[in-house]
């Protein structure tokens, strides 16, 4: 199931389930997670489809450009080379938050390697100047006491509070998938996000068929933000998932993979 590629001497680290010649889903993993979130749904691939799951650069085990000022789009071009060097020409896109993101980044960059695209608990503006703000006080926090500070000040954010009340397991997942990333690879990741491109001037623009999943309890990237991802993407549906919060894939893992399966039956 994991698997490397060599973009020149970086190393990107992905997972892969499902039908090896199926078509193809690529899921792009929150911050400041890894691959690993999305186990749930590899180990449930809709029939007929492969899915590939990678670490995005300097996070799980997929090397950064180190020698290059940090950008959304690295990630983008990440995915990309990918393709390329797995010879795929087209796929479905899917991200979570940051991953949703980088999907956004890739409808812009890179339009015609897209079939579809999934956007769960994420949004299309940028930062706003609180949020900049915000995101130098993680790099604060992390400077202070690395990854698993990060941790600890992310998690109430990161699930709802049903999940919280009700999976202390998954929470101790969650922190420990964090803590196994490094302090660089975060620190490079914030800065992607703190700086990444208002993307809402091209949702009107994107014309491939769109999910729009959220959990009910996201309080990171409320409801609010995905009705108007959904409002504005032309061909999309919206799906809510009951009780989950920011990480609704693992969260309600169940629900997730239904509404995905439901939006990539033929």
């Amino acid at each position: 199931m994991r698997h490397a590629v060599m973009l020149g001497s970086r190393r990107l680290s992905y997972l892969e389930a499902g039908h090896p010649a199926g078509r193809v889903l690529v899921l792009l993993h929150a911050f400041p997670l890894t691959a690993e979130m999305w186990l749930p749904q590899l180990l449930a691939p809709p029939d007929g489809w492969r899915l590939i799951a990678p670490d995005l650069a300097g996070l799980g085990s997929t090397d950064d450009q180190d020698s290059e000022p940090p950008a959304l789009g690295d990630y983008a071009s990440d995915i990309t080379a990918l393709l390329d060097r797995l010879e795929i020409r087209r796929a479905h896109i899917g991200g979570l938050s940051l991953g949703g993101y980088t999907a956004l980044a890739i409808a812009r960059l890179a339009p015609d390697r897209m079939d579809g695209l999934v956007l769960a608990d994420t949004k299309a503006p940028a930062d706003s100047a609180d949020g900049r703000a915000a995101r130098d006080r993680l790099v604060a926090t992390l400077d202070a006491g690395g990854p698993g500070a990060v941790a600890a000040e992310m998690l109430p954010r990161l699930v709802g509070a049903t999940t919280g009340r009700e999976q202390p397991e998954l929470l101790a997942e969650v922190r420990s998938q964090i803590g196994r990333n490094g302090a660089a690879g975060i620190r490079r990741a914030i800065l992607r996000l703190r700086d990444r491109p208002d993307a809402t001037p091209g949702l009107a623009a994107i014309r491939v068929p769109t999910l729009v999943i959220v959990g009910d309890e996201d309080v990171a990237t409320p409801v609010a933000d995905a009705e108007f991802l959904a409002q504005q993407i032309p061909d999309s549906r919206l799906e809510v998932i009951a009780g989950a919060g920011h990480l609704s894939n693992l969260e309600r893992p169940e629900a997730f993979t239904a509404a995905l399966t439901r939006f990539l039956a033929p």
